[in-house]
Formats: C-alpha cells, sequence, structure tokens
C-alpha cells in the first residue's frame, strides 16, 4: 500500500530551524507533484508549500515565504521541508501530500496524505 511517513517532527524554540522529511513507500514520487500542508487543532488545514514533479517550480504560502523551502530528490523517493526563522504560529501537525497531475495547481488534486509530524514552536 502507499504509504507517505514524514519523520522529523519535533519541538523547535522560535527562531529555530527544523527540516522535515516525507519517505514514500509503495509510490514512485517522481511522477508526482507533492505538496506541505499543516493543521492546528480546531484550524482548517494550511497549504505550506509545493513543487512539481521535477523540482523545478516551486510554491508556497503566503504564511511561510521567505522562511521554508520545499525540495525533492526522486532518487531517494523524498520530498523535504526546510523551515527556518519558525515563529510559534508554526505549531502544527505537518502533512506532505502527493499529486499525480504532476503539477500544482489546485490544493485539490493532493489526495494521498501522510500521518503527518508535529511541530512545536516555543516562544
Amino acid at each position: 500500500q502507499v504509504q507517505l511517513v514524514e519523520p522529523g517532527g519535533g519541538l523547535v524554540q522560535a527562531g529555530g530551524s527544523l527540516s522535515l522529511s516525507c519517505a514514500a513507500s509503495g509510490r514512485t514520487l517522481s511522477n508526482y507533484a507533492m505538496g506541505w500542508f499543516r493543521q492546528a487543532p480546531g484550524k482548517e488545514r494550511e497549504f505550506v508549500a509545493a513543487i512539481n514533479y521535477s523540482g523545478v517550480t516551486t510554491y508556497y504560502g503566503d504564511s511561510v515565504k521567505g522562511r521554508f523551502s520545499i525540495s525533492r530528490d526522486n532518487a531517494k523517493n523524498m520530498v523535504y521541508l526546510q523551515k527556518n526563522s519558525l515563529r510559534p504560529e508554526d505549531t502544527d501537525v505537518y502533512y506532505c501530500a502527493d499529486d499525480a497531475t504532476r503539477v500544482v495547481v489546485t490544493t485539490a488534486d493532493f489526495v494521498t496524505w501522510g500521518q503527518g509530524a508535529q511541530v512545536a514552536v516555543s516562544s
């Protein structure tokens, strides 16, 4: 079965950095655009970042532009989210997801989701 696993969560002080990874099994990620989303308790899921199938094109939510960076290594079947200048409001569960359209057009195309990585940012 398809699994997306996101190790790398943890507790970080405000202003610090954290890297998240998304490892895939049962699916070749080079055939997919990939995205990162986050969700806090009681909040709607928020788009964080996305990357097209080849890694050439990236997209970011307004709240993370200039601070987060998405990348991928298709040879390793992984995607990454580098998070810098973290703020307490970045405290969320972060999910990776894939998009079989291979390009990023709408968040509705992300249909397979990982289990989530808890990230807490302390003030």
